[in-house]
């Protein structure tokens, strides 16, 4: 469908149960969470509908999940007949949305995620690093109070989500005093992430060296519809920039809210979050408020989306 952007979801989606819906409903999701159980030789697909909590929570074991589920909303999708002009994904998501625009093959993917969160765990001892969501102040006034608190290690901004939501991302003192200096400097709320690594941020540079040589590896290519990448906000055509895309983002922030922004600049009027939960269409009401923004994570939200598709307003 033209002017549709397919947006990607990364971690902070996961929950037990996630998929399960549309692997009962849909012969494409089904098929979708076969080929990965047979890709990485494990049953994903139990741990995603049944869990436990904690072993899903392993970020070596969400980042594939996520993978999964998205990749099985976007099949039955495209079985419904819409398909995007454009995407984009939020950190992992990126390569969710590879996967759809035919740039990258769904078992290396999956494989390839399971590495990517063994090694960004491994990157930095836990309890070593943190991460914080500030609400409610800008982008300059972060970058300056992560100068402030660093104090020799390492803070800094790692996702830009919105004009007012911006998460930073280091050594876990170093995120304690920046949320200290931002509830100072006036921010309506600084609230410590639920994380066991600090992504996004030079502490990372181990995991993308470790990362490179693997995707240096796999065959990618050509996208058949552009990709709006992470760490630059640029369109994304080439397999070679999307293999590079994905080594760089590692340990550079998110620039979402410039993603979004280069998605209508390219003629996106109407956004799907594709894969489990809400949080990318509650940042792009954030964003652009007047632009239609829907989910599809399992059958009810697939029947939503496609009413809303059509009316062209979100329910």
């Amino acid at each position: 469908m033209t002017n549709l952007a397919f947006l990607f979801p990364g971690q902070g989606s996961q929950q037990a149960g996630m998929g399960r819906d549309l692997w009962e409903n849909f012969p494409a999701a089904r098929e979708t969470f076969e080929e990965a159980d047979e890709a990485l030789g494990f049953s994903l697909s139990r741990l995603c509908f049944e869990g436990p909590a904690e072993e899903l929570q392993l970020t070596a074991n969400t980042q594939p999940a996520i993978l999964a589920c998205s990749v099985a909303a976007y099949r039955v999708l495209a079985q419904q007949g819409i398909t995007p002009s454009s995407v984009a994904g939020h950190s992992l998501g990126e390569y969710s949305a590879l996967v759809a625009a035919g740039s990258l093959h769904f078992a290396d993917a999956l494989r390839i995620v399971r590495h990517r969160g063994q090694y960004m765990q491994e990157a930095v001892p836990v309890g070593t690093g943190g991460m914080a969501a500030l609400l409610g102040i800008s982008l300059d006034r972060v970058e300056e109070l992560c100068r402030l608190a660093a104090d020799g290690e390492v803070v800094a901004p790692a996702n830009i989500n919105t004009p007012a939501q911006i998460v930073v991302a280091g050594h876990i003192g170093a995120v304690r005093r920046v949320m200290e200096k931002a509830l100072a400097a006036g921010a309506k709320r600084a609230l410590p992430l639920p994380v066991s690594a600090p992504f996004h941020c030079s502490l990372m540079l181990p995991a993308r060296q470790r990362l490179a040589p693997e995707l240096e590896a796999l065959p990618f290519q050509d996208l058949r519809f552009p990709l709006v990448n992470n760490v630059r906000a640029e369109e994304v055509r080439e397999g070679r920039e999307a293999r590079r895309g994905l080594m760089d983002q590692i340990p550079a922030p998110v620039l979402w809210e410039q993603s979004i922004r280069r998605l209508r600049a390219l003629g996106a009027e109407r956004f799907v979050e594709v894969g489990p939960g809400r949080i990318l269409t509650g940042l792009m009401r954030q964003i652009e408020s007047g632009v239609l923004a829907v989910n599809v994570e399992d059958g009810k939200s697939l029947e939503k989306t496609l009413v809303a598709l059509t009316a062209g307003h979100n329910p």
